[in-house]
């Protein structure tokens, strides 16, 4: 009875030990980011947009869900009044980060399920993807770079 007891508790160390491994080999991206540029290819043409200016733009993420939020600096005045929000679930394995939109003002992104490939390098993390909603015209790369807030 021993030898089982104390091969059960060897097995659970390992197992825990496996456990813990993975969890601490997964990046850690969650937190507030605040977008810095936003590069979009689309049909061959490229839009690189640079969020330090007039727009702030930050994403939230947590232990499954991720939001995020965009605004104009120039508080709703002007050309540039912006705002923009959205959210949902995500899930990371290795490097691939994968969004399923669950919350959007344009509501045929909702359900979308977006797939990027992500760094993080120090406080600065990248993730590069393709956006693309079926019932749409919309298909693009989109690369944003991001540092913790």
């Amino acid at each position: 009875m021993k030898s089982i007891t104390t091969i059960f508790v060897a097995l659970t160390l390992i197992l825990s030990s496996c456990d813990n491994q993975n969890k601490n080999t997964a990046l850690p991206i969650k937190g507030t980011w605040r977008l810095l540029k936003g590069t979009i290819v689309e049909k061959g043409d490229t839009t690189v947009t640079d969020y330090t200016k007039n727009l702030s733009f930050i994403k939230i993420i947590n232990d499954s869900h991720f939001a995020f939020l965009k605004h104009d600096l120039s508080k709703g005045k002007g050309a540039s009044e912006t705002f923009d929000a959205g959210g949902g679930t995500y899930t990371l394995k290795d490097s691939t980060y994968t969004e399923r939109l669950e919350y959007y003002k344009l509501k045929e992104w909702e359900g979308g399920v977006f797939e990027f490939k992500i760094t993080l390098k120090n406080d600065t993390l990248t993730q590069t993807g393709i956006e693309k909603i079926e019932s749409t015209e919309i298909n693009r790369i989109n690369t944003e770079v991001y540092v913790r807030f």
